[in-house]
């Protein structure tokens, strides 16, 4: 059945034309793609709602006040990030374990 473009489900799989190291690199790949667009949310989300909080009256330079504030900001949505990303883990990692029970 060649001649139509169809394959007997024996050879597709031989013919996928990846075999275990392409499909792990891929899968790193993959894995990278999320990791730099999840950081690009992070920073973006982050900047947003800093600039909101922090930064009144826009103009050339930041005022000591406004500087702190974002700092401070900053280092607040980093550690609530962390917090929320190693619960999640944490629980991803135990759901694994019992296998999806909780």
């Amino acid at each position: 059945m060649s001649d139509y473009g169809f394959s007997s489900p024996s050879s597709s799989s031989s013919s996928s034309g990846m075999n275990g190291a392409q499909r792990a690199e891929l899968m790193d790949q993959v894995k990278s793609q999320l990791l730099v667009a999840t950081l690009q949310e992070l920073l973006q989300k982050m900047s947003e709602k800093c600039f909101k909080k922090c930064i009144n009256k826009p103009g050339t330079q930041l005022d000591n006040s406004e500087q702190k504030c974002v700092s401070m900001c900053m280092d607040r949505y980093m550690d609530a990030w962390n917090t929320v990303s190693k619960t999640y883990q944490s629980r991803l990692q135990k759901e694994h374990t019992h296998g999806g029970n909780f």
